[in-house]
């Protein structure tokens, strides 16, 4: 496993440390007048999704862990699990609902994701930015409503409850940001 220098440390950069794997959130680089220099920094637990706060001394080696990331497509529903497939080799890979976790929100069959594989395990998956999703249930709209008048909620296809404006209607599709749920404009 190849060693880095804290001091090359970026957002997004995989660490092993104490047999666990995590991922850089935050680096700030400090120098105080006195004493060496360090670096602060805030990670994420891949297996758990715990946030740690670590500080490092400036200049010390600590293990990066290379994280394969495979473009795979969602199959089906496996009880708790999901099934993807490998776009490349039609491998399929089960993984479970931990691991998805609230991407399974937003993920149709046959929806592309990334899954990142360390030795065999899958650690999360990623999806495009943002998806389309139609609307199942949602209160009608009233004449005269506008954007910019508030919010209702709105059930997707995939079971999940989100905010749109008060003009959106039952059965229209709208695209949604998969990273924080957030409506971003209906799709013609």
């Amino acid at each position: 496993m190849p060693a880095i220098s804290t001091n090359d440390l970026k957002n997004g950069i995989t660490l092993q440390i104490d047999n666990n794997l995590f991922t850089v959130i935050d680096f700030q680089h400090v120098k105080p007048g006195k004493g060496g220099a360090f670096v602060r920094t805030k990670l994420r637990n891949l297996r758990t999704g715990n946030v740690l706060e670590k500080t490092f001394n400036a200049g010390i080696r600590v293990e990066q862990a290379i994280l394969d990331k495979n473009d795979m497509q969602f199959l089906y529903k496996d009880g708790d699990d999901f099934v993807f497939m490998d776009k490349e080799t039609y491998d399929q890979m089960t993984i479970t609902a931990a691991t998805v976790g609230e991407a399974a929100n937003y993920m149709l069959e046959e929806v592309k994701a990334v899954v990142a594989v360390y030795e065999g395990e899958p650690l999360y998956i990623e999806l495009p930015a943002s998806v389309e999703l139609k609307i199942t249930y949602t209160e009608p709209g009233l004449q005269g409503d506008r954007s910019s008048a508030g919010s209702k909620p709105a059930t997707l296809e995939t079971g999940v409850e989100i905010q749109v404006p008060l003009f959106i209607n039952q059965d229209e599709k709208v695209r949604v940001d998969t990273r924080d749920g957030s409506y971003l404009g209906r799709v013609n």
